[in-house]
């Protein structure tokens, strides 16, 4: 950030009166602007053992495969994200059951957040997904999952359906791998 999103002027970098970290400062106004996690939300929609993935028709990691999810919305709950999340990539109906999975993505300054669910509707392929479907956990492509938080809650989920809530935290290794 270069300026003030108020009033439009520089900003400096500096630890503001009573913080404790390093903040964009507006120099002339004194607004003090936050940088903090964004949130992911999605679910694990379920049917007859079989859970939905969907296969990303969007960067990051066009053509691999996810679960239904994505960034939260001002003006709505977590469950109400994640619920609308589903709808969107995957053109699924689910009812909402608990808090499954809370994946602290440190890097990309993300948290992901994902409900186990119930799919009460048909699914198909949303505006971002190239193609949905079904599948049991020896048909899932795990070298061909997206993102390392929806592999950790697909395996916790397979693990242990009726278990506590599993956190996880993610960081980069020495070697690029994707959040």
């Amino acid at each position: 950030m270069k300026y003030c999103s108020s009033c439009g002027r520089t900003v400096t970098y500096r630890v503001p009166l009573h913080d404790n970290r390093e903040r964009a400062v507006c120099d002339s106004c004194g607004r003090v602007h936050y940088r903090n996690p964004l949130v992911v939300v999605g679910c694990i929609p379920e049917r007859n053992g079989r859970v939905l993935l969907c296969k990303r028709a969007i960067e990051p990691r066009y053509g691999k495969w996810t679960l239904p999810a994505g960034f939260m919305e001002l003006g709505e709950t977590v469950a109400g994200g994640a619920a609308r999340e589903t709808l969107e990539e995957s053109l699924a109906t689910v009812e909402l059951g608990r808090l499954f999975a809370l994946v602290d993505v440190i890097d990309a300054g993300q948290v992901h957040l994902f409900y186990t669910g119930k799919l009460v509707s048909d699914y198909g392929a949303g505006e971002e997904t190239l193609e949905a479907g079904l599948f049991a956990e020896n048909e899932i492509p795990w070298d061909e999952i997206a993102f390392r938080s929806v592999a950790f809650a697909l395996r916790k989920f397979f693990e242990d359906r009726d278990g506590p809530v599993h956190v996880h935290e993610l960081r980069r290794t020495h070697r690029s791998q994707p959040s």
